[in-house]
């Protein structure tokens, strides 16, 4: 059978529910700082195009922020070496204005880098969460203070688990009182497996061009 030409995602204009979950982050303590629940679950199109998935991304707002988790499996064999670029990234793209009509990111649009790192006795993870710019970007979403953003990394014996929480501070134009919708696309990635994506990958530039992100829609 040929290889179509273009991927099967690419039909699609995905939007998913993302449901309101009050009481995040969690106060600190024991635990998780987001524990969101099943219903959260990103639609994975990943069988679209013959394939497996090897990460699953959970979403949920409330009035205070977006709260977002990946919950990933270890890769065969063993923990790879620590090295210099990360044992793992993820990369999250938001509109807060959802704009379907536009190629070039607005200043409502908003790119948010993760990196994992091993810890020298490779039984724990932290991470660095980051706001970048956005290429070609027709105005660029103000740089938020990074000490708002919370996050949590775990190394479990299956995988890993990344939850952070963006507050509505760091979310030029979040206003869920007059929009319900938001762009969102993600990218997990490691140095063995192939990235994976909500919908789309890199053969588009996903990262540039809001059209390509699927909607998110919240829910009350």
């Amino acid at each position: 059978m040929e290889k179509a030409l273009l991927p099967q995602a690419f039909w699609f204009r995905l939007a998913a529910a993302c449901p309101r979950i009050d009481g995040m982050p969690k106060a600190s303590g024991r635990g998780g700082l987001l524990d969101l629940p099943a219903s959260c679950l990103m639609t994975d199109l990943s069988s679209l195009e013959g394939r497996g998935s090897w990460a699953s991304v959970r979403v949920g707002w409330n009035p205070g922020g977006l709260g977002i988790a990946v919950l990933a499996g270890l890769a065969p064999g063993n923990l790879p070496a620590d090295r210099p670029e990360g044992f793992a990234d993820v990369n999250l793209w938001i509109d807060t204005r959802d704009t379907r009509n536009v190629s070039r990111a607005t200043r409502f649009c908003h790119r948010f880098a993760a990196r994992l790192m091993l810890s020298r006795d490779r039984k724990g993870l932290s991470v660095q969460i980051n706001q970048r710019p956005i290429a070609r970007a027709t105005a660029d979403a103000p740089m938020c203070d990074h000490s708002l953003i919370s996050s949590r990394t775990e190394l479990t014996r299956s995988g890993w688990v990344l939850e952070t929480f963006l507050p509505a501070g760091t979310l030029n134009g979040f206003d869920p009182e007059t929009n319900r919708r938001l762009g969102f696309a993600y990218q997990v990635s490691d140095h063995i497996r192939e990235d994976q994506f909500l919908g789309v990958g890199r053969d588009f530039p996903l990262g540039e061009n809001p059209s390509l992100w699927a909607t998110l829609e919240l829910k009350p």
